[in-house]
């Protein structure tokens, strides 16, 4: 690693020592989003501490977004996962048309999780349609902050 006033920049020897571990050179980048008309965010930033707290860099994109402010977020921030918290049950809705709108970006190593009140019946077709996984209340943070970093692809 080069040092320069004060900014530290990769060397090629250091990337040649990092490549079994690409995540080892940048932080995972998540971005936690509310879609639709839901009013109700604690649960999200809650998550967004849990996953900072982890190591993560965190974006949070405040409520009532649509799915294609979501999507276009995700892609400027150049994200590695992006939460869905959702609580309206309008999940059916909502997440399948963020999981296709971040494919049709080219996002299709991103993950989508989802995070809040999903019946257990729709969990199938949300996994199906994309979702990678769907956290219910309860929930532990670790186990949140586990699943995204032994499912973030080096990119």
């Amino acid at each position: 690693m080069l040092s320069v006033a004060g900014f530290n920049f990769l060397t090629a020897d250091h990337r040649q020592l990092t490549t079994d571990n690409k995540m080892s050179d940048r932080k995972i980048r998540v971005l936690v989003a509310k879609p639709g008309l839901d009013g109700h965010d604690r649960g999200a930033k809650i998550i967004a501490r849990a996953l900072r707290d982890a190591g993560m860099e965190v974006i949070y994109t405040g409520l009532r977004q649509t799915p294609e402010m979501i999507a276009s977020a995700a892609l400027q921030e150049d994200v590695d996962a992006v939460g869905i918290s959702i609580l309206s049950g309008a999940h059916n809705t909502l997440c399948p048309r963020i999981v296709n709108l971040l494919r049709d970006n080219g996002m299709d190593d991103t993950l989508v999780l989802v995070g809040g009140i999903v019946p257990q019946e729709d969990i199938p077709e949300l996994k199906a349609n994309g979702v990678a996984e769907i956290f219910l209340p309860g929930t532990s943070t670790e186990d949140i902050v586990t699943f995204i970093k032994q499912n973030v692809r080096d990119s």
